[in-house]
């Protein structure tokens, strides 16, 4: 089986971090957020996927060449030229895609983490004979989103409503698909939605069906809700393998350690966070809701909490770091300053406090 990735563009809403990486290859649980698709597709028999790009194609794959012998299967590239939306790149990596098996082939947006039930989404695919099956997580508000409108026995998907005034149902596309060969007939090489020109095509021919996402799902495509699927997705690896957290006297809750980092003495650590490669956290730390990227230096006292601490940034002793800060590659804040909420672009050095959420350049 094939699977294509829609990697897409800059990641400005993840920026500082996609300053210095493609959003893909920014550490999610201590690992690049697409490894973990990678990882679950490989588990279920797929041997090729195609990454759908606009940006940085060879960033990519002079970085995942390292896991396609890891893991035995191949990875390429489908470089736009021009933004093709979300079903564009499928007719521009048609020859990719069609092989003559008849085969399958996944869809996944790069920002969604979740369980990934990929096993269950082909048994569906195959037992209902229809041309494409979408996955939908139900949510809380859907009138922030678009609504897929399904009928219940069957999954056969009706109709798309988009945020809808009144209440038609709770399902949302979760952003994973599986496709028969014969949706790459309707789709043209231009700029195209999938969500809102192809799909309801398919729907009006009945041929389109939904299956609801069991466990967890969070589009982790900016800092509010990255924090929010780390709590998640560390709460399902409880569940799953609770043997991969930390446990200890110093550790509250959900916590993952990279086996590389070093805690010191009297910290307390969690809930809710991932210490990555080659860390090093010193005497009486307080971390919470945070992820600490590879290579960071946090002194003695720091308090970090509801933050991102990117790759080999340095917080100084009794500094306080909290309400959405993000610091990008190699910053490095002083001791004893605060940052509420500041985002920090790479390479910088914070000497004095960051009063109200805002850009440091």
């Amino acid at each position: 089986m094939k699977a294509l990735i829609l990697v897409g563009g800059f990641g400005t809403r993840l920026r500082p971090l996609t300053l210095s990486f493609p959003k893909p290859l920014v550490d999610f649980a201590n690992k690049p957020m697409i490894l973990h698709q990678i990882e679950a597709l490989k588990d279920v028999g797929v041997t090729e996927v195609i990454l759908a790009i606009n940006y940085r194609p060879e960033v990519m794959i002079n970085f995942l060449k390292d896991f396609e012998d890891k893991l035995g299967i191949t990875i390429t590239c489908s470089q736009e030229t021009e933004p093709l939306g979300t079903a564009g790149p499928l007719a521009l990596a048609r020859d990719k895609l069609v092989d003559g098996s008849g085969e399958p082939f996944f869809v996944l947006n790069s920002d969604v983490i979740s369980e990934y039930p990929f096993a269950e989404l082909i048994q569906f695919h195959k037992s209902h004979g229809g041309e494409a099956t979408i996955m939908v997580t139900k949510v809380d508000e859907p009138s922030k989103y678009g609504v897929v409108v399904t009928e219940d026995t069957t999954g056969v998907v009706e109709r798309f409503v988009e945020k809808p005034k009144i209440f038609v149902g709770n399902k949302i596309n979760a952003g994973i698909y599986l496709l028969n060969p014969s949706v790459l007939d309707r789709i043209e090489l231009k700029p195209t939605s999938i969500e809102k020109e192809v799909f309801p095509r398919i729907a009006a021919d009945q041929k389109l069906y939904a299956m609801v996402l069991p466990g967890f799902w969070m589009d982790i495509g900016q800092p509010r809700d990255y924090i929010t699927g780390l709590r998640l997705y560390l709460d399902s690896l409880r569940k799953k393998s609770a043997a991969k957290l930390a446990v200890g006297e110093h550790f509250v809750g959900n916590v993952l350690v990279h086996e590389s980092a070093k805690i010191g003495e009297g910290c307390l650590i969690g809930p809710d966070v991932a210490i990555g490669p080659g860390c090093v956290v010193e005497d009486g730390v307080r971390l919470s809701r945070c992820t600490v990227m590879r290579g960071v230096r946090i002194k003695k006292h720091a308090c970090i909490s509801n933050s991102i601490i990117g790759w080999h940034s340095t917080v100084g002793q009794w500094a306080r770091i909290e309400n959405m800060t993000i610091l990008g590659e190699d910053v490095h804040v002083g001791d004893e300053v605060y940052s509420n909420g500041g985002v920090v672009l790479p390479h910088k050095e914070i000497k004095s406090s960051i009063l109200k959420p805002e850009i440091v350049m």
